[in-house]
């Protein structure tokens, strides 16, 4: 084969890594921290609010974003959405919360957790379609928005809490769920075990079936 056709042979894209554990993992830390204070676990400042911004912000949108090479649109939404909701928490927390009261901060952290509730709602129903470790992400991920907004629309500190022992239980199932995409994947095999996907008539089959 010539230089020259060499140069117009088409080039088979090498494949991409599953970016899935990567994006849970982030999920998982970021909502770590962030429960811990809630929690009233940490005696220090705000130690989820860098992580926010980094890993859970910007690593999470970078995986979307390989997510959507990977023609994943279930995880490309999740991950950008999820690396777009640290980054907006985070840089509320900077830019705007200073200037505001105790209460007014919290009826804003309400109201942004309501917004993203809405959004987990429908991601928790199409999570079905993946597999039992994912479902129970976005299962106590829509636990811990739903009982941290009313703790904040309420100024409930019990409440509040109550959401950030649910956020750790989150951010565990998240570990768990990377854990086993990252040495499944590595193997080639299942060696921690994901489940099924659960309510396969949720989503009606429309292939055709031969006779």
């Amino acid at each position: 084969m010539t230089q020259v056709e060499q140069e117009s042979t088409p080039r088979t894209q090498p494949a991409v890594a599953d970016p899935a554990p990567l994006g849970l993992a982030a999920l998982a830390l970021t909502i770590f921290l962030f429960s811990a204070k809630n929690a009233g676990w940490t005696n220090g400042t705000d130690a989820w609010l860098g992580y926010a911004l980094a890993y859970g912000g910007l690593v999470q949108l970078l995986a979307g974003m390989w997510e959507f090479r990977n023609r994943n649109v279930f995880w490309a939404t999740a991950f950008a959405s999820f690396g777009g909701f640290w980054l907006g928490l985070g840089l509320y927390v900077v830019l705007l919360a200073g200037a505001t009261t105790p209460a007014q901060q919290a009826n804003d952290i309400g109201w942004i957790l309501l917004a993203f509730a809405i959004f987990n709602a429908y991601m928790l129903l199409w999570s079905t379609q993946i597999n039992q470790a994912v479902l129970a992400v976005f299962v106590t991920l829509e636990a811990t928005l739903i009982i941290l907004l009313i703790g904040n629309l309420a100024t409930s500190e019990v409440t509040i809490k109550i959401g950030g022992y649910l956020g750790i239980l989150t951010a565990i199932c998240a570990w768990y769920a990377s854990a086993a995409g990252l040495i499944n994947g590595m193997l080639g095999r299942t060696v921690l075990n994901v489940g099924t996907p659960v309510l396969k008539h949720l989503i009606p089959d429309s292939t055709p079936r031969r006779h």
